[in-house]
C-alpha cells in the first residue's frame, strides 16, 4: 500500500495543541492495511511533535470505525496487525481521546478501548459481535472491556454480539461522557481541550484492575456452563469466558498473550470457515439475474389476504417496515381474530417495555382491517396467506383479478403448491410471484421468492426490495413442489424415518440432530408443526408416490389417534400440562415397534454420526438434485435457505458448505454403500457425481454463478 493511499484513508491536521486524526475509508471506515499503518503513523508524529498534547480519533461518514475489512478475510495478513497498532496508541505519552458517533464495532471498538478517553455522540452503537463469524475480539478487546465495564458485562457483550447504544455504553462504563452534538469532530475537540484545561494525562485501560475478582470469577463459572449448554457445538463462545477469566486472574500482557493464542485457534477452526460462508452467501442471494433487467415496481399500500397465523405475522413485517396494510378476512369474527392476532404482537413488546401504547397507535393507524376485497382496488402489492389447498388460493387468486389496479403484484404465500397453476387462475400471470414466509413470519429471516414461468423481471426486483425493506433474508427459488426448503426437507424427513424404522428411536434420532448443533430435532419440528400439516401432504401425495418407493407409516398411526403434537398435548413425545418441552412416550415406541414388525424389519444399533452421515447425505443429494433442475440459482443459495429458515447450525455453513469441508466424495460414497440397501431412494444426483469425478467442489459452482 503506498504511502499515498495510506494517506488518503488517515488524514491528519493540527487544531491548536490537538491532533486531529480522521479516519476515512468509505463506506464504514473498516480497518484495512492502509487504516491500521495510517493510525501507527499518526501516533508517531503526535509523540514528535512537541506542540501536540492530545490526539484525537474521528471517523468521516456515517461510522467511527464498524470493524475489520471483509475484503481482506481470507488473505495473509499485513503487517501492522491490529493489536501492535493499539498497544502503541495506548502507550502514547499524549492524551488520546475516541470521539464515537455512528458504528464502534469489533476492532473498531477496540481502537476506542485503547484510547485514553472515549466520547460518543447519541448515535453511537459499540459492540464487539466477533462470535458471528466464529471469532473473539483479537486485538485486546477480551482484556479492555472487562477492566472498563466489569467481567460478567463485558462476556456478555461479547458472547451475544450485541450492539450498545450511546446511553446504555455510558451506563456501563465504556465511555465517559454522551454529547448531545452531531459534530464528532468539534464535540472530541472540546472534550479534549477540556481534558487539557484540567491537567489530564494519559489514563491507560491496561493498568486498571477488574472489580471484585471474587465476584467476577464465580459470575463466569455460572457463565462458562449456561453457555456450554447454549452454544450448541460452537467453539468461540467458551473461548471467549477464557479470555475474560484471563483478564481477571492474569497481568494484562500475559491476558493478551492468551487471547491472542485462543484468537489463533478460533482463526483455524473450520467452525470460522463455516461461519464466514454464511456471512457472505446472506449478501450474495440478492444478486439475481432479473436485477440486471429491471427496477422494482412502487410500493407502500398491500393487501394480506387472511389474519391467520401467518396472515398476522406478514401483516406485522410489513408494518414494521413502514408500509400501509388492508387485512381482508371472510367474515367479521375471522377480521376481529386477524386483528387480535396482530395486536397480539405489539401488546407482548409493550408488556416487555420494548414499545410504548402510543407507538403501537402510530402503527395500527396504517392497519385496516376488511371483510370486503373491494378495499382493496388501490393497493400495490397483495399477499395471500390462506389455507394451503390450491383450489382455496385459485378461487382467492380470481377475486384478486378482479378487483386488483393493473400492474399491482399478486403475492402467494405458499408452501409447497404450483404456483402457475395459481398464476393462471388470473389474465395476469406475470404479476404473479410467491413470497413464502416461514412462521412466525414476523420473527423468521427467511423469505423465499418463488419465481413462476410467466412473471416479469420487475416482480420479481419488487419482491427482492420487499424483503429488504422487511429485513428478510431472500432466497430466489424456481417453482416445484416444496421449493428449495421444504422439498428438501421432505427427503432427509424420509431418511430420519427410514432410520427410524430400521432401529433408532424418534428420540435418538433427535439427540443426534441437536448434537450435530440443530436446536430441535425432525420429529420435536413435527410436533411443533403440528403433525396434521405433514400428514395432509402425505395424503395429497398419496395418488403420486412410487410404488415402489419405501413408506414409513409411523407418522400416519400417531396421526390416526389425533395426536398432533403440542397442540393436542401428544405426538411423538408426550406434553403434560401444556408443557413445551416434551418427553418421550412409550406408546409412539410401541407403534415403532408395531411397524417394524408388520414389515418384517430387524432393528439395529444407530450410533449418532451413523445417524448424521444418513441424514446429511440425503439432504446433500437432493440439493445437488435442486441445483441441476435450476430450482436454486447457486449452491450458497441453498445453504442460505437451511441457515435462515431451518435452524440448520450457521457454523457448519449450510448443507452443501458442510458437504464440501467433508468432501464430496466422502459423501457420494455415503450415497453409494446406502444405495446397497435401497438403490431407489440413494440414486446419486448426477450433479454430485460429476463434480466428484472432475475434482470439484458446490463452492465453484457459486463462484461461476
Amino acid at each position: 500500500m503506498s504511502d499515498q493511499a495510506q494517506a488518503s484513508v488517515v488524514q491528519t491536521r493540527r487544531d491548536g495543541e490537538v491532533l486531529v486524526v480522521s479516519i476515512n475509508n468509505p463506506p464504514v471506515n473498516a480497518l484495512g492495511h492502509a487504516v491500521r499503518a495510517g493510525l501507527l503513523a499518526a501516533v508517531e508524529q503526535a509523540e514528535a511533535d512537541a506542540a501536540v498534547r492530545a490526539v484525537l480519533i474521528v471517523g468521516e461518514g456515517k461510522a467511527f470505525i464498524a470493524g475489520a475489512d471483509i475484503r481482506e478475510f481470507g488473505k495473509p495478513a499485513m503487517p501492522p496487525s491490529l493489536p501492535e497498532v493499539l498497544n502503541r496508541l495506548e502507550g502514547s505519552s499524549k492524551i488520546v481521546v475516541a470521539a464515537i458517533h455512528g458504528p464502534a464495532l469489533g476492532g473498531g471498538l477496540e481502537v476506542a478501548l485503547s484510547a485514553h478517553y472515549r466520547i460518543a455522540l447519541p448515535a453511537a452503537k459499540l459492540g464487539l459481535p466477533e462470535v458471528n463469524l466464529g471469532l473473539l475480539p483479537g486485538a485486546g478487546g477480551t482484556q479492555r472491556a472487562p477492566r472498563l465495564m466489569g467481567a460478567e458485562a463485558a462476556a456478555d457483550l461479547m458472547l451475544t454480539g450485541k450492539h450498545l447504544s450511546a446511553k446504555a455504553a455510558l451506563a456501563a462504563g465504556l465511555v465517559d461522557k454522551l454529547v448531545e452534538a452531531a459534530d464528532a469532530t468539534a464535540a472530541g475537540l472540546a472534550y479534549a481541550n477540556e481534558l487539557l484545561a484540567a491537567g489530564a494525562a494519559p489514563r491507560r485501560t491496561r493498568d486498571l484492575e477488574v472489580a471484585d475478582k471474587a465476584a467476577a470469577l464465580a459470575a463466569l463459572d455460572t457463565l462458562a456452563a449456561e453457555t456450554a449448554k447454549k452454544s450448541r457445538g460452537l467453539f468461540s463462545p467458551l473461548k471467549i469466558v477464557e479470555c475474560v477469566r484471563a483478564a481477571v486472574e492474569l497481568p494484562f500482557d500475559e491476558g493478551i498473550a492468551k487471547e491472542r493464542a485462543l484468537f489463533v485457534e478460533c482463526l483455524n477452526s473450520p467452525q470460522r470457515a463455516g461461519l464466514i460462508h454464511a456471512f457472505f452467501a446472506e449478501r450474495e442471494t440478492a444478486k439475481i439475474p432479473e436485477a440486471k433487467a429491471a427496477a422494482p415496481r412502487h410500493f407502500a399500500k398491500i393487501a394480506v389476504i387472511g389474519g391467520g397465523t401467518m396472515g398476522a405475522g406478514i401483516t406485522v413485517s410489513a408494518l414494521d417496515a413502514g408500509l400501509t396494510v388492508t387485512m381482508v378476512e371472510r367474515d367479521a369474527e375471522s377480521i376481529a381474530r386477524g386483528q387480535a392476532n396482530v395486536e397480539k404482537v405489539y401488546n407482548g413488546l409493550i408488556a416487555k417495555g420494548r414499545m410504548t401504547e402510543e407507538a403501537k397507535a402510530a402503527i395500527m393507524a396504517r392497519y385496516t382491517p376488511s371483510i370486503s376485497y373491494d378495499a382493496i382496488g388501490d393497493v400495490d402489492l397483495v399477499i395471500e396467506a390462506v389455507f394451503e389447498d390450491l383450489e382455496v388460493k385459485k378461487a382467492v387468486f380470481k377475486e384478486l383479478d378482479r378487483v386488483c389496479k393493473p400492474g399491482a403484484v399478486l403475492a402467494t404465500n405458499t408452501s409447497y403448491l404450483d404456483i402457475d397453476a395459481i398464476a393462471a387462475a388470473t389474465a395476469r400471470p406475470q404479476d404473479v410471484i410467491g413470497l413464502h414466509f416461514f412462521s412466525p413470519a414476523n420473527i423468521m429471516k427467511l423469505l423465499e421468492i418463488v419465481v413462476p414461468a410467466k412473471v416479469s423481471p420487475d416482480v420479481v426486483t419488487t419482491a427482492f426490495e420487499l424483503a429488504k425493506r422487511m429485513k428478510k433474508v431472500p432466497v430466489r427459488a424456481g417453482v416445484c413442489d416444496g421449493f428449495i426448503g421444504n422439498r428438501i426437507l421432505a427427503v432427509y424427513k424420509q431418511a430420519a424415518d427410514y432410520i427410524m424404522e430400521d432401529g433408532a428411536s424418534p428420540y435418538e434420532i433427535d439427540a443426534a440432530v441437536r448434537g450435530f448443533g440443530y436446536p430441535m430435532g425432525p420429529f420435536q419440528v413435527t410436533d411443533l408443526a403440528g403433525g396434521d400439516i405433514g400428514w395432509a401432504t402425505r395424503k395429497r401425495r398419496a395418488a403420486t408416490r412410487d410404488p415402489k418407493a419405501r413408506y414409513v407409516e409411523v407418522a400416519d398411526r400417531i396421526c390416526e389417534r389425533g395426536w398432533f403434537g403440542q397442540k393436542t398435548g401428544r405426538g411423538f413425545y408426550l406434553y403434560p400440562q401444556g408443557a413445551r418441552v416434551g418427553q418421550p412416550d412409550p406408546e409412539v415406541l410401541a407403534i415403532v415397534d408395531a411397524e417394524r414388525a408388520k414389515k418384517g424389519v430387524t432393528p439395529r444399533q444407530f450410533t449418532p454420526d451413523e445417524i448424521m452421515r444418513r441424514y446429511m447425505a440425503a439432504m446433500v443429494n437432493e440439493g445437488a438434485k435442486v441445483l441441476e433442475e435450476g430450482i436454486a440459482l447457486r449452491p450458497l443459495d441453498i445453504d442460505v435457505t437451511f441457515l435462515s429458515g431451518y435452524g440448520f447450525p450457521r457454523f457448519r455453513g449450510g448443507p452443501m458448505k458442510w458437504a464440501d469441508m467433508q468432501g464430496l466424495d466422502k459423501v457420494l460414497a455415503d450415497i453409494r454403500e446406502f444405495a446397497k440397501e435401497d438403490a431407489l431412494f440413494w440414486k446419486p444426483a448426477p450433479l454430485l457425481e460429476k463434480l466428484v469425478a472432475e475434482g470439484r467442489d458446490f463452492d465453484s459452482l457459486n463462484k461461476a454463478a
